[in-house]
């Protein structure tokens, strides 16, 4: 064992016995304590940075790159032009992530899906791979064209490899609310048989949706042919959300499906939560907002580097705030500024009040910029208060 093992075999074994010492319900607690949703959240965001290293994928760590004007991902298709936008631009995510979900997704796809199309559904002649890239572009009807890229889900193949079934997987909480496919899911399949049709010496006219419960594991399945019509409607989708970005364009608040806004991580800086900020901008901070992970603010830094954080955020990462900075409390009133560690109030629900306007008998609330402000070079609106 080198000098640095024995240094860290001697601080565990120090920590142990120092452990060890401590009264029985002092340890205990500790342990208890020790297991939270943030310290979870800590570990699995760090796992996941060290395994994308290990396995090649280092560009997954940190913010997405803004995709080319003309590019769409089939996963983003027929929803809602302003969140889809949001998700491009890097605007911070508010409340929980869907990491969790997409982890599910890919388990149920790889452990489960796979081996089940290997053993029950293929031939002696046909096999399955587990993806098969797209990248292909798509005549518009303004005789322009927009670009489609992306990786398919399982397909059965032949034994070239070329494919003659594709795939698309999705789990969910219920399969009993299942009367077809999703219109979204369904765009996203009709994007691969497009391309695929486009990019091989083949008609591929077919896909097939399978949807697993995550509570019970039963699958629906459904056929899905292609249909030149709904293709047509998500054609459109696309070249108007490229139209959108062509434009620096914030879309209207216009999802095609009512269930979107109750799941949008945007909810809030669009306005569908309690009307207290409404069509809000690409970037900034919603001031008073605690809903912001801790890795979701890493890869907003990251898309940002300019951005600092609110004190409400502050008090929550006092580590991010020291690596980052924070944002000044300001006075709409006699337009003093004041450090947010010097104002207690950052996580209260009500704004603090600016003490040199209460030293001249006069009651002012501090306001952190609004997150137009936040960044320099950003699109700017008249200022209002916290």
């Amino acid at each position: 064992m080198d000098e640095k093992g024995q240094t860290d075999a001697s601080r565990n074994i120090h920590t142990s016995s120092t452990d060890d010492r401590l009264p029985q319900n002092t340890r205990l607690r500790r342990l208890v304590d020790a297991v939270t949703n943030s310290s979870f959240n800590e570990w699995y965001a760090e796992r996941l940075f060290t395994e994308n290293i290990l396995e090649g994928r280092p560009y997954f760590n940190g913010a997405s790159p803004i995709p080319d004007t003309e590019k769409h991902s089939p996963s983003k298709l027929l929803q809602c032009h302003r969140k889809v936008r949001y998700y491009e631009q890097n605007t911070p995510q508010e409340g929980d992530s869907p990491q969790g979900l997409f982890w599910i997704g890919s388990e149920f796809e790889e452990a489960i899906i796979v081996p089940y199309l290997q053993e029950t559904v293929t031939t002696d002649s046909t096999y399955v791979r587990n993806s098969l890239w797209i990248d292909t572009q798509v005549p518009t009807s303004d005789s322009d064209h927009v670009r489609v890229k992306g990786v398919t889900d399982p397909a059965i193949v032949d034994s070239d490899g070329d494919p003659i079934l594709v795939t698309e997987i999705k789990t969910t909480s219920s399969l009993g609310y299942l009367d077809g496919p999703k219109p979204h899911h369904k765009a996203q399949l009709h994007a691969y048989m497009h391309a695929l049709n486009s990019e091989y010496d083949r008609s591929i006219q077919d896909g097939l949706l399978v949807y697993g419960s995550r509570d019970t594991l039963d699958v629906q399945a459904f056929h899905v042919p292609f249909d030149d019509q709904f293709w047509e409607t998500v054609v459109e989708w696309m070249a108007k959300q490229t139209q959108f970005r062509e434009y620096g364009e914030l879309p209207p608040a216009d999802p095609m499906f009512e269930w979107e806004c109750g799941t949008c991580p945007f909810r809030r800086r669009c306005g569908e939560h309690d009307g207290k900020y409404q069509d809000e901008g690409f970037t900034g901070l919603l001031p008073g907002v605690h809903e912001y992970r801790k890795q979701q603010l890493v890869e907003y830094f990251d898309a940002y580097p300019d951005a600092k954080l609110t004190p409400t955020l502050a008090e929550k990462y006092p580590e991010l705030a020291s690596e980052h900075g924070v944002y000044d409390w300001e006075c709409g009133s006699c337009s003093s500024t004041f450090p947010h560690d010097r104002i207690d109030g950052g996580g209260s629900s009500s704004p603090p009040l600016c003490e040199d306007c209460a030293a001249n008998g006069e009651l002012s609330e501090l306001f952190v910029p609004r997150p137009e402000k936040q960044i320099v070079g950003t699109e700017s609106r008249e200022p209002s208060e916290h």
